[in-house]
């Protein structure tokens, strides 16, 4: 039966793509912490606009009702201009016509004085329109001001409560960022309430004991296991010289040189295991020690190996002090430089140099080095060749290096060479 799922059923899209809203990319770049200041911001800004649209709405209303209430008042108020005379009980006396003609109006029923009343209040009206319109849009106006400045004010108070608040957060990104092998014994130990913040530091911490732990045991199997294995191989070694003296049976002398190299090499590999577990344990006592003196001797001790692989050294230092451990210092240089000549080509160079910015450099011409297995040379067990039998080395050189450069503090890098080989770094501080 066929699966629906591969005849491009529109209802189970295999890969369903559709493009990304802008929104949700922008939403994407932001940072949790700007996510909460904008939150904090929008609500500020919503809050307030609701709040100046309700007041807006009802001061309109109120000065609307209080106008029209104060231009009632004054419009029903006394409008008769009419003058009144004083009281008597007689009869008004006649007004005789003057020598210019007939007798004039009653002022009090004159239609011009009243067309000029009802204009004076239409107008006592526009003008309190206005006033109210005016009164009103100045309120609008400033009230935008006040709540557009308040808004940018909210959000700066927002980011900053945002970075409070997210402080023990900020702790465990860095701490995580330092946690390596030789400072599991660091704790957070976050202070405060018991809320999340609080769990996440606890919950890292536990995380960190359980690292803490599962390194230690691990260091300690590996020295206890090495520790235990020399005394073995130490008289099994004893047994091949004296079981198979000479005189031998021609046919027997290869087979007893094989044991013997067998065994060289087990204790040699054993002997490595035992140094990178020292270093991985770290500085018990430092001195100040001249880094460059260390490296003459290393270099001189494996000038016979050098003769052997037909390569030659150059050694080139300026005096480099460093606070340190010597023997694990001299084995340093000691594996870097005969790093150099075992993967070497036959009449190859390694130039070994300190230099005035603290910098130890062996670089060796050999085969080519793949960039993207650069990284991996510094793992256990890692060789350039894929013959893990292979008896010129064991593996373990590069990484005995990196252990003892991180236990001074130091780095190590690595690059390959123009014409081939590999070009090693170490830089060690000068004071721990």
């Amino acid at each position: 039966m066929l699966n629906p799922l591969s005849l491009g059923n529109p209802r189970h899209p295999r890969h369903p793509r559709h493009p990304r809203h802008p929104r949700a990319v922008l939403r994407d770049r932001l940072t949790f912490r700007a996510k909460l200041a904008a939150a904090f911001t929008a609500l500020f800004f919503c809050a307030g606009a609701a709040l100046l649209i309700f007041v807006t709405v009802l001061a309109r209303q109120g000065t609307m009702e209080q106008f029209a209430s104060i231009t009632t008042d004054y419009a029903g108020g006394p409008t008769d201009p009419r003058p009144t005379s004083s009281a008597s009980s007689g009869p008004a006396a006649p007004t005789s016509p003057g020598p210019a003609g007939p007798t004039s109006p009653d002022p009090a029923g004159s239609p011009g004085l009243r067309q000029k009343a009802e204009d004076a209040r239409l107008a006592r009206v526009e003008v309190t329109n206005r006033l109210q319109k005016t009164a009103v849009r100045q309120m609008v106006v400033w009230s935008a001001v006040g709540l557009a400045v308040m808004a940018v004010l909210s959000g700066a108070m927002g980011w900053w409560l945002a970075g409070r608040a997210l402080r023990p957060v900020r702790e465990v990104i860095l701490a995580a960022r330092r946690m390596s092998e030789e400072n599991l014994h660091e704790r957070l130990q976050l202070e405060g309430p018991q809320d999340e913040l609080r769990e996440l530091g606890d919950t890292y911490d536990t995380m960190l004991d359980r690292l803490e732990k599962s390194f230690t045991s691990q260091r300690r199997f590996v020295a206890n296991a090495s520790h235990e294995l020399r005394t073995p191989l130490a008289a099994q070694r004893t047994s091949i010289e004296v079981g198979l003296a000479d005189p031998l049976p021609a046919h027997l002398i290869p087979v007893r040189e094989d044991l013997l190299i067998t065994n060289r090499e087990a204790e040699h590999l054993i002997a490595a295991l035992l140094l990178l577990a020292r270093s991985d344990r770290g500085l018990d006592e430092t001195k100040d020690t001249d880094l460059a003196e260390l490296t003459r001797q290393a270099a001189d001790e494996l000038s016979s190996l050098a003769a052997e692989h037909t390569v030659s050294t150059a050694v080139h230092t300026t005096p480099l002090s460093v606070n340190g451990d010597p023997v694990l210092l001299k084995h340093l240089a000691s594996n870097l430089v005969r790093n150099a000549i075992q993967y070497n080509h036959p009449r190859g160079t390694v130039t070994v140099r300190i230099d005035d910015a603290r910098r130890l450099t062996v670089t060796n011409t050999g085969p080519r080095v793949d960039p993207t297995r650069v990284d991996g040379l510094f793992e256990p067990f890692r060789r350039l060749d894929r013959d893990r039998t292979a008896v010129h080395g064991h593996g373990l050189g590069l990484s005995i290096v990196r252990s003892i450069a991180t236990a001074h503090g130091g780095t190590v890098t690595a690059a390959p060479g123009p014409a081939g080989g590999l070009r090693v770094e170490v830089r060690l501080p000068t004071t721990r």
